[in-house]
């Protein structure tokens, strides 16, 4: 028995929804980019699902390249944030508007 891909669409669209959610509504630097990895998630899961769907591996092929796309965004990201909280004490984004010219 397979499961219908109704069911991924529902789980991707929650977690795209809940990253959405977290990146408009807080303010910590640190939670907003893992916001964004969550919809980073939900749409690889989409794209997964629809692959499964039509049986080609395309949308799969996607989802690992924005897979690695995601874990070098990380690597980059989290050492920014680190680097601005060592010097900053802060994480919030308002606080580091102040960074700007």
């Amino acid at each position: 028995m397979r499961t219908p891909v109704a069911y991924f669409l529902v789980v991707s669209a929650a977690l795209f929804t809940i990253g959405t959610v977290g990146v408009l509504v807080r303010r910590n630097a640190l939670v907003m980019f893992m916001s964004v990895e969550l919809q980073l998630n939900g749409v690889n899961l989409a794209l997964v699902a629809f692959s499964r769907l039509h049986g080609d591996l395309t949308g799969q092929v996607l989802t690992f390249f924005s897979l690695v796309v995601a874990a070098a965004e990380v690597v980059v990201g989290l050492a920014i944030i680190v680097s601005v909280f060592r010097r900053r004490r802060t994480a919030n984004v308002d606080d580091l508007a102040e960074l700007r010219w």
